[in-house]
């Protein structure tokens, strides 16, 4: 096995007990990285006898996870053999999307979410929204629910850690639940299909109404102690500096988050709200405005030079090959401002690792972090050897086919594909 499919793929010392399974997950990941190959090759790069490789292969195509080309003889995984759902819970909407194997979108939908609740309130209009939509877009697919491997899930809003929110939606799916944070399923996105392919040390940041990161070091992303690394927004850039909605002073988050960066425009206007149905909206609004408004332009400026100090501080501490700016607000800001940022940060970071880190836009767009959750059943899927997790009975015993539709409004539903390009033939994923 090449030194770089064994640092995209998890141990499978550390992950699988059963050498078959492990043969099979070996086998699977690396045809997931590198399709098309032959058995030959196969035998190559992940050292498996070649009997081995005959044998798997052969059930892997009888069960018809594994395809086999007519004429080469060369092997791919059946992209259409199980299909997964990915979600992203932020604090502006719920996206949903309905995905085959190789990540393409079969189908999607997403609803925007009121702003100002409670988390516990927010929670719940999620979930209803999640599991209304789960029954939505695998209808709309075609697809018969045996058939989904599971779903993720990546949450970015803001003040949900005590949200019990595995057992919330267990009253309406009985489909296996895979959640992570919002900035890790951003970070896998971008390093399996965006701008962080091929990356071995980087930062994925997420920039919506909070902020947060995704450290990726040797390819694999830093959980930290107790899995709440990469609290980005969170670091401190103004000592006893503006409130912060987790209570402390001069965080990050105060300065570049979209929420800080309207209200400091709705005060640097006297108090006149940013026109706009939501958040993202007032913030376009906002950005448009600094055409013509002096004030839009000062607050603009400030978030860049702030944003470029948070970001001098990632290339210190971490010494990145690329920091990748995402998020609905990320983009949006950094199509605007991203030279500003980048000057900022080369006034501010060492002048040796700032020269070998580059700095850009997510490759994804804003929904990347849908397309990174529903990598995480598939990630499951290939390091469990295609072998399917057992489903859990939901509370309602009907499923989420019972419940009823979203009271806030009618939902958007997303085009074939829009979710996500094209996969390449060569990925990196993030584990």
């Amino acid at each position: 096995m090449t030194a770089k499919a064994r640092t995209a793929q998890p141990s499978l010392r550390t992950t699988v007990r059963d050498p078959r399974r492990g043969s099979r997950s070996s086998l699977l990941w690396t045809l997931y990285l590198h399709a098309p190959l032959s058995r030959q090759e196969l035998v190559s790069r992940t050292g498996l006898g070649a009997t081995t490789v005959k044998t798997v292969i052969g059930e892997l195509i009888a069960e018809g996870v594994v395809t086999e080309e007519a004429e080469s003889h060369r092997l791919r995984p059946a992209a259409e053999h199980r299909y997964v759902i990915g979600a992203e819970v932020a604090d502006t909407r719920v996206r949903v999307g309905l995905f085959d194997l190789a990540l393409t979108q079969r189908a999607g939908a997403v609803h925007p979410l009121p702003s100002g609740p409670s988390p516990e309130h927010g929670a719940a209009t999620a979930v209803r929204h999640i599991l209304t939509f789960l029954d939505a877009v695998i209808e709309e697919a075609g697809i018969p629910h045996g058939h989904i491997l599971g779903v993720g899930i990546g949450v970015s809003a803001t003040g949900w850690d005590g949200v019990p929110l595995e057992r919330m939606l267990r009253t309406g799916t009985a489909l296996p639940l895979h959640i992570d944070n919002g900035a890790a399923a951003l970070g896998r996105a971008e390093m399996w299909f965006g701008a962080g392919r091929g990356v071995q040390h980087g930062v994925v940041a997420l920039i919506g109404s909070g902020v947060s990161a995704s450290v990726i070091t040797h390819g694999s992303p830093y959980r930290g102690a107790t899995d709440s690394a990469g609290e980005w927004g969170h670091t401190t850039v103004q000592a006893g500096g503006r409130r912060c909605r987790c209570g402390a002073r001069g965080c990050l988050e105060a300065y570049v988050g979209a929420e800080a960066v309207l209200e400091r425009y709705r005060q640097a206007r006297r108090g006149r709200v940013t026109p706009g149905a939501d958040q993202e909206s007032a913030f376009a609004a906002l950005l448009s405005a600094a055409d013509t408004s002096s004030a839009a332009q000062r607050v603009l400026e400030e978030a860049a030079v702030y944003l470029g100090a948070g970001i001098a501080n990632l290339v210190n501490l971490f010494n990145p090959q690329r920091i990748i700016l995402g998020g609905w607000a990320g983009l949006m800001f950094g199509a605007r401002m991203l030279p500003r940022i980048r000057e900022t940060v080369a006034a501010q970071a060492l002048r040796r690792p700032y020269a070998q880190t580059d700095i850009g836009l997510c490759g994804l767009g804003p929904h990347a972090v849908a397309l990174g959750a529903a990598a995480l059943p598939v990630r499951h899927f290939l390091t469990e050897g295609a072998h399917r997790p057992a489903r859990r009975p939901a509370t309602n015993p009907q499923g989420a086919l019972t419940r009823p539709p979203p009271v806030c409004g009618p939902a958007t539903t997303t085009p074939r594909g829009a979710l996500t390009r094209a996969a390449p033939t060569a990925r990196m994923p993030v584990p």
